[in-house]
């Protein structure tokens, strides 16, 4: 009889806390699948208008339209057609290249500065400050087109690269400065006390201290700013009309068929496909770097 109730006591003591152990790795595996269930079907939508992208681009002018999840035929038609012609996509992809390259430059070189002094200087106003430069940011650009085509006609920068430069930094600054801004409070006022203590000034100590530490975030910060301007559409079409000048962007968008009434949809496909390769091979090429840039710190 009392081994019968000491089992039953042993059983109903360790019962319950085997139940809640079987539990836990129950809800456990649950959150693990429904976590890579999210991601599979984030990459499916995210990854999807980009492989339907590339597939057109590889089919026949006569297959554009079949819905097969690949080609019947494989062609290289549209590739070549893009580069063939009047279209002069080659040098619209230089100067797409140098706008964005010379906006990022520009960027950085102001943006890096101006974090510098909001992070580690004291002086009235300096929030508000920063939040005047966010603000800025946040006017959609066909807002300004007029009054820039107007003021850039006058002063002769119609058809020019700086036409599309300037107007994208009014982006790539507040990017730049908010970014860096939020990277530079991260680091330790002692390591530049340490630098300035064993004599170096504060030029120095910014140079060769701050800026390597802060590197992560420069370079994610580099990132996203030439890929906006990569990407910028409604300045460079309306400050620019000459083909010579014209960006990638705006080299698709007035792509013509075989006549005035067809599309070149393969064309534009396979357009998009060779404006997107270099961002994504920039993008795996620092992945290391940009996952530092917003994941960590920068006290190592």
């Amino acid at each position: 009889m009392s081994t019968v109730a000491t089992q039953t006591e042993t059983g109903g003591t360790a019962s319950p806390s085997l139940n809640r152990g079987r539990s836990a790795r129950r809800r456990a595996l649950l959150v693990r699948i429904g976590g890579w269930f999210a991601i599979i079907v984030i990459g499916i939508y995210t990854l999807a208008p980009f492989y339907w992208m590339l597939v057109s681009s590889l089919r026949r002018t006569s297959d554009i339209f079949d819905n097969t999840l690949l080609p019947t035929t494989w062609s290289l038609q549209s590739y070549s057609n893009v580069f063939s012609g009047s279209s002069n996509f080659g040098q619209a992809l230089l100067n797409s290249l140098i706008v964005a390259t010379t906006t990022t430059v520009l960027a950085l070189a102001l943006g890096i500065f101006a974090a510098y002094a909001i992070s580690r200087l004291k002086f009235r106003f300096k929030s508000s400050i920063l939040a005047i430069i966010i603000a800025t940011s946040m006017f959609p650009g066909i807002s300004v087109v007029v009054p820039l085509l107007r003021l850039f006609s006058d002063i002769g920068w119609i058809n020019t690269y700086q036409a599309m430069i300037v107007p994208s930094l009014s982006f790539a600054i507040p990017l730049a400065v908010w970014n860096l801004t939020t990277f530079l409070k991260q680091l330790p006022y002692d390591l530049e006390e340490a630098a300035m203590i064993d004599g170096a000034s504060k030029w120095q100590a910014f140079r060769k201290i701050l800026l390597p530490l802060a590197a992560p975030g420069v370079v994610t910060t580099a990132i996203l700013t030439f890929i906006h301007s990569w990407n910028e559409f409604i300045i460079a079409l309306s400050m620019v009309n000459d083909p010579a000048v014209q960006t990638a962007t705006v080299a698709i968008s007035k792509f013509t068929g075989a006549s005035e009434f067809a599309a070149p949809y393969g064309e534009q496909m396979a357009a998009g496909v060779i404006v997107t390769i270099p961002l994504v091979i920039m993008v795996l090429f620092f992945q290391r770097r940009i996952v530092e840039g917003l994941t960590s710190g920068a006290t190592k």
